[in-house]
C-alpha cells in the first residue's frame, strides 16, 4: 500500500478510480421491462418479422412491454436528414427501450442491408445521451437454407460496438419457410424452444441490469477524460482572465 492507503499504481488517477460496490447494484424500477424489437426485411411474408412477432408474444408473457418497429419507409443512412419521421421514430424507440431484439435474414452470408440500416441510424451518441449503452440485446436470424450463424455473429459484433449487454444465448432458424404457419405463427420445434430460451434469458438480464446500467458502464477512462476537459476549460478561462492589460 502506498500513501493515503492507496495501492502502488503509479499510472492511475486515484481521484477518478472507483471500487466496485454491491450496494450500488440494487434494483429500483417497478415498471415492466421495455423491449424494442427490430427486424431486417421488407417482404410481405417476412420470416424475420414473424420471428420477432413470436418473440414479442413470449416477452409479453414473461412480463415485458414490447414495441416492434416497422422499417418500411426508413431511408438509407445519410440519404435523408436526422429529422426524417421514420428516423425520429426509431431513435425515440431506442431511447425508450431498456432492451432490444435484433432479427435479420441471412443474405449472401451476412445480415440484410435493411438490418444494417436500422442499426446505422441509431447513433452511439446523441448529445450527452447514449441511446444503446448499457441496454440488453438478444440476437436472432432466419435462413433460407441450412443453419448458419453469420448474421448473428455480425450483429453480436455490432451490439458490442454499440456498447450493449448482448446476452450469451441466440437463435438461428434454418429453412425458415418450413417453421411458420400461414398466419405467421411459429410451429413447435427445437428452433421454437430456443427462441423461448433466448427471450426468457433476455428478460432476466434486463431485470438484472436495467437499474444498474449507468453504473455498470461508468468508466474510469471517461471520468478521467471529462475531468481533464473540465480542467482545461477552467485553466483556459483563468489564463485569459489573468492576461496583463
Amino acid at each position: 500500500m502506498g500513501k493515503n492507503g492507496t495501492t502502488d499504481l503509479h499510472n492511475v488517477a486515484h481521484e477518478h478510480l472507483q471500487i466496485p460496490a454491491g450496494d450500488k447494484l440494487a434494483a429500483t424500477a417497478e415498471h415492466k421491462p421495455r423491449i424494442l424489437l427490430l427486424y431486417g426485411s421488407l417482404r410481405a411474408r417476412s420470416y424475420s418479422r414473424f420471428l420477432v412477432m413470436e418473440a414479442a408474444r413470449l416477452l409479453e408473457h414473461f412480463g415485458a412491454e414490447t414495441k416492434i418497429y416497422d422499417p418500411h419507409g426508413l431511408p438509407l443512412p445519410d440519404d435523408a436528414p436526422e429529422t426524417h419521421p421514420k428516423v425520429q421514430e426509431l431513435r425515440e424507440l431506442a431511447a425508450w427501450s431498456e432492451g432490444q431484439v435484433w432479427c435479420s435474414p441471412e443474405r449472401h452470408g451476412a445480415m440484410s442491408g435493411v438490418m444494417k440500416s436500422l442499426i446505422d441510424w441509431i447513433p452511439l451518441y446523441t448529445g450527452a445521451i447514449r441511446p444503446t449503452q448499457g441496454k440488453t440485446l438478444a440476437i436472432m436470424q432466419v435462413s433460407g437454407g441450412s443453419q448458419s450463424f453469420n448474421a448473428v455473429n455480425q450483429m453480436r459484433v455490432l451490439g458490442r460496438w454499440m456498447r450493449m449487454i448482448t446476452i450469451p444465448n441466440q437463435s438461428s432458424v434454418a429453412k425458415a419457410f418450413n417453421e411458420f404457419d400461414e398466419d405467421g405463427s411459429m410451429k413447435p420445434s427445437a428452433y421454437y424452444d430456443r427462441v423461448v430460451d433466448v427471450m426468457e434469458e433476455l428478460v432476466k438480464f434486463t431485470l438484472l441490469t436495467r437499474d444498474r446500467a449507468d453504473y455498470l458502464v461508468d468508466r474510469y477512462s471517461e471520468r478521467k477524460e471529462s475531468a481533464d476537459e473540465l480542467s482545461g476549460r477552467v485553466n483556459l478561462k483563468s489564463s485569459v482572465g489573468d492576461t496583463p492589460r
